[in-house]
């Protein structure tokens, strides 16, 4: 899951982070109103924690761009601003949920996954494709019924093949997709062959077959042979 975090204040910005990287959130920061609708323009996030108060612009305005440019991604307001009518006025404007701070991040991180569900239909939680099986809830991956070890990534990794089966997928896509958004500006992004071996291989060892189709030059595709 993909999470920016509109946040001014740097330090509690980085704790956010650091503790939703912690359970396998992929997150990008914005620290002002430019920052924020240059990111929600070019990239997709599954959930946005958005401040209110920011040195160049009004939360609330974000929040206005995001339900006509970004419907899909979740909202949480995250904000010192406490009186009630702030409040109705967000959750009015189309945010899924609100937060005073101070919050403790235990109570935060149990907030974005009450959203995330309600955003997947429990239907929607099993994520099937011939022989696997992926459990959204308690990510686990079983091939033919037999639970196969896969790290968080490799595992991200499936789950974005699968959900994008039969498209070409870029190198950097993947990059950008499990690692963050920074991965534009590195110099290189092999570590990502590096993880497709290892997926390819735990999936083969684990009775799998190998649906990942290599297009040179081009990137990878997910493909029901």
């Amino acid at each position: 899951m993909k999470i920016l975090i509109i946040e001014d204040h740097k330090d509690l910005a980085t704790n956010i982070t650091d503790y939703l990287k912690k359970e396998d959130y992929v997150c990008e920061v914005a620290t002002n109103a430019k920052e924020a609708l240059e990111k929600i323009e070019l990239f997709e996030y599954d959930c946005i924690l958005l401040d209110l108060m920011l040195p160049d612009g009004n939360g609330l305005e974000i929040l206005k761009h995001i339900k006509n440019d970004a419907p899909e991604s979740s909202v949480i307001i995250v904000s010192a601003k406490n009186s009630l009518d702030t409040k109705l006025t967000g959750l009015d404007d189309g945010a899924d949920d609100y937060i005073t701070k101070p919050f403790s991040l235990p109570e935060l991180h149990s907030r974005i996954k009450a959203v995330l569900r309600r955003k997947t239909p429990e239907a929607h939680r099993i994520l099937s494709f011939n022989e696997f099986t992926i459990d959204l809830e308690s990510k686990e991956c079983r091939v033919n019924d037999q639970l196969l070890n896969l790290t968080k990534k490799e595992l991200n990794l499936l789950i974005y093949f699968i959900n994008n089966q039969n498209r070409m997928l870029s190198k950097q896509a993947i990059a950008s997709h499990l690692w963050g958004d920074y991965t534009y500006s590195v110099d290189n992004i092999d570590f990502v062959y590096q993880h497709l071996k290892n997926l390819r291989k735990k999936i083969i060892d684990g009775g799998g077959k190998d649906y990942l189709q290599t297009v040179y030059g081009l990137g990878y595709k997910w493909i029901d042979k």
